[in-house]
Parts: C-alpha cells; sequence; structure tokens
C-alpha cells in the first residue's frame, strides 16, 4: 500500500459520512479461465458516501460491482450488503437484494422501442407494485426534473443526445429510491461539459436521495468531482486508497500518472 493508505474515515471529507457499513468485500477473487482479473481485493463503502474505485482499463473495476449485484458469480471471498451475504442467497432472496440497489450500466441500457416516460415507469411497475397511476406519474415527473429533462418524457431514445441518454437512465435507476447506486464509467464517451453535468448529478442524487454510491470510473475529473474516499485498483488488487487531498499529494508515479 501505499502513501494516501493512511486516511480514517473520520478524514474521508468534510462532508458528513456515516460509520455503517452498507457494502463490504472481504478477499474477492474472480478469474476469466487462467486470467486473474480481482486477487483478494476488500473495501468497505460507508454509508451516504460515494467511494470512487478508480484506476485503467482492465485492472477489474467492472467485474467488481458486477460481483457486488451476482451478475458474475465470484471465485472467492465473501460480499456483503445490507447485512445479506451475497453468494447465500437463493434466486428471490438476490431479486429481493437487488431492488435496493441502483446500477447505471455503461451503455445506459434503455429500452429503445419505449418512450423516455415509459422506460421510467417500467421499473415502478415491477418493485413499486403498490404505487397508483397518479403516484408512478407523479414520481416519473419528480425525477426527470431532478436530472434537468422533463421535457424530454414522451421522446424516444433515439431522440436522445448520449448526455441526455446517460441523464434518462440515471432518472431511470433512481426512480424506485435505491438505497445503494453503482455507477460503471458514467462519464465514459461524454464531451467535458457533460461529464461534469453528470459528475454533479451524481452528487445531486448522493444528498438528495441519500445514496451510498461506488463510482468505477478511470476519468480523474469525475473522481475530483464525485468522491468522498478513493480506492485505486492495479491489476485486479487494492493499490492504495485516501482522499483527493492525499492523492493529490502523491509522489507515487502510478498516482501520479492520474493525478497530473
Amino acid at each position: 500500500m501505499k502513501e494516501p493508505q493512511t486516511d480514517t474515515i473520520a478524514e474521508v471529507s468534510s462532508r458528513a459520512i456515516a460509520h455503517e457499513t452498507v457494502i463490504e468485500i472481504n478477499n474477492l477473487r474472480k478469474a476469466f479461465g487462467t486470467q486473474e482479473v480481482l486477487k483478494n481485493v476488500s473495501l468497505k463503502l460507508y454509508k451516504g458516501e460515494n467511494l470512487v474505485v478508480l484506476g485503467k482499463s482492465g485492472s477489474g473495476k467492472s467485474v467488481l460491482i458486477q460481483c457486488i449485484v451476482r451478475l458474475l458469480n465470484s471465485d472467492g471471498g465473501t460480499i456483503d450488503v445490507l447485512g445479506n451475504e451475497v453468494g447465500l442467497l437463493d434466486e428471490k432472496e438476490l431479486a429481493e437484494m437487488r431492488k435496493k440497489i441502483g446500477f447505471l450500466f455503461q451503455s445506459g441500457a434503455l429500452y429503445d422501442s419505449m418512450t423516455v416516460k415509459q422506460n421510467l415507469e417500467f421499473p415502478l411497475r415491477r418493485i413499486k407494485k403498490e404505487l397508483s397511476e397518479a403516484a408512478i406519474n407523479e414520481k416519473v415527473n419528480e425525477v426527470l426534473e431532478n436530472v434537468g429533462l422533463a421535457s424530454a418524457l414522451n421522446k424516444m431514445p433515439s431522440q436522445l443526445s448520449g448526455g441526455m441518454r446517460k441523464r434518462i437512465s440515471l432518472a431511470r435507476t433512481i426512480v424506485v429510491d435505491p438505497l445503494i447506486m453503482l455507477y460503471d464509467e458514467p462519464t465514459t464517451g461524454l464531451d467535458p461539459v457533460t461529464s461534469d453535468e453528470i459528475s454533479s448529478l451524481i452528487n445531486i442524487v448522493q444528498q438528495k436521495y441519500k445514496t451510498s454510491s461506488i463510482i468505477i470510473t478511470h476519468d480523474i475529473e469525475c473522481a475530483r468531482a464525485t468522491a468522498n474516499r478513493i480506492i485505486m485498483l492495479k491489476d485486479g488488487e487494492v493499490y492504495t486508497e485516501g482522499t483527493i487531498a492525499t492523492f493529490e499529494k502523491s509522489s507515487d508515479p502510478l498516482i501520479r500518472s492520474f493525478f497530473k
């Protein structure tokens, strides 16, 4: 471990972060054939924080969050989410746990045959079955306002720019009030101005919806804008962790290659 490892949770940021752990990973391992992608990765996500997982392409960042929601099965170690060991959950229990987690995919993963309104209604009808039509409409309008795209209600995804699609994808993710957000490269493929807007929205979601988030990125500006704490992966292992301030001050060559 390198210099930033000395930070404690009390030093994370000026924002109030609770000590309560919502995700705890211990000695996580994942391989594809003979290629070890994750090697004994251990980390914690605290309630209310934005944890950025930083690393070069191929360092295992996206595989990590796919293992958290068991889109991929790990080869060893444990993942505890909201007090549940993910590897021991049956299909019904896993489905219930996933309802509490929002996953923003790199591609956005909108349904191209549905309007924006229908895309947002879809998870509500599946997860919040008790809601009336009026309540569904109110919730859809609320989240669209929060991402600044109320006017896009009846548009098709093909009519949206890349940045707008990303915003709508975020709206669809938060519409069911998740406790945890997982962001997979949220600014990839976006211009700098739109990337800044998405980073700002991540912070708005944290503050407004009280989410705890893991943000997978290699975009240092996104990390600067959103991170309460940073963990850096290298070759599938935790290389170091700390705050933006400690990373900025580090003389470690790998860290300096990001924080130029």
